[in-house]
């Protein structure tokens, strides 16, 4: 007989592996891989169009979102010509969306940021409330320039709070998944982008 943690375990990972494919089932693909290795590209040759002319001599400061940009800055960062500094943050926001919610750090900016240009790569811009929270706070601690570079912004027909400086997607006010994007800790290793239908995301 088994031991019961590992038939526990077991059940889990039966578990989270339909769950997580009964997600997929009825996704739409939005954008292909292509699509989105083309527009990581895009965003790549803004960025050291900007950067990349040597009698500026800037030094920027790139910033990942920890954990949803972890791909696009992992697919983006080999593309940029031009020399930088990589760090990276970690910040969630809990609570009511409407009202702005609660900012919490996990892994703050370090003192490095001041007097700098620094680009923020991150994943999605969607309500706008903590990116807006993170360009402040950095401008707070001496940032000469805040630059917020999305991967994705989702069109949710409302101004909102920040505006990304550079954007590779826009995407209906959907649930996505892949390339970062995540449901339920699912899919970010998708390398395209899927909408996930509402009715599976409630399901348990």
């Amino acid at each position: 007989m088994k031991p019961f943690f590992t038939c526990r375990r077991i059940i889990m990972q039966d578990f989270h592996h339909s769950r997580a494919s009964t997600l997929l089932q009825n996704a739409e693909e939005i954008f292909n891989k292509e699509s989105v290795q083309a527009a990581v590209s895009r965003m790549a040759v803004s960025l050291n169009d900007r950067f990349g002319d040597p009698s500026r001599q800037e030094f920027p400061l790139v910033l990942g979102v920890m954990g949803g940009a972890v791909v696009f800055t992992g697919n983006l960062l080999p593309q940029l010509t031009f020399p930088l500094e990589f760090d990276y943050i970690h910040v969630s926001r809990y609570g009511d969306d409407d009202q702005g919610g609660k900012v919490v750090w996990k892994v703050v900016p370090r003192p490095t940021v001041s007097g700098r240009t620094v680009i923020v790569l991150d994943d999605i811009l969607d309500e706008g409330e903590t990116l807006a929270h993170v360009k402040q706070r950095l401008l707070e601690m001496g940032a000469k320039e805040v630059i917020i570079a999305v991967f994705c912004d989702k069109d949710i027909g409302k101004t909102k709070p920040v505006k990304a400086d550079l954007v590779g997607l826009t995407i209906p006010n959907r649930f996505v998944v892949g390339f970062g994007m995540d449901a339920y800790g699912y899919w970010r290793n998708l390398p395209g982008l899927w909408a996930i239908r509402q009715e599976d995301l409630t399901q348990r």
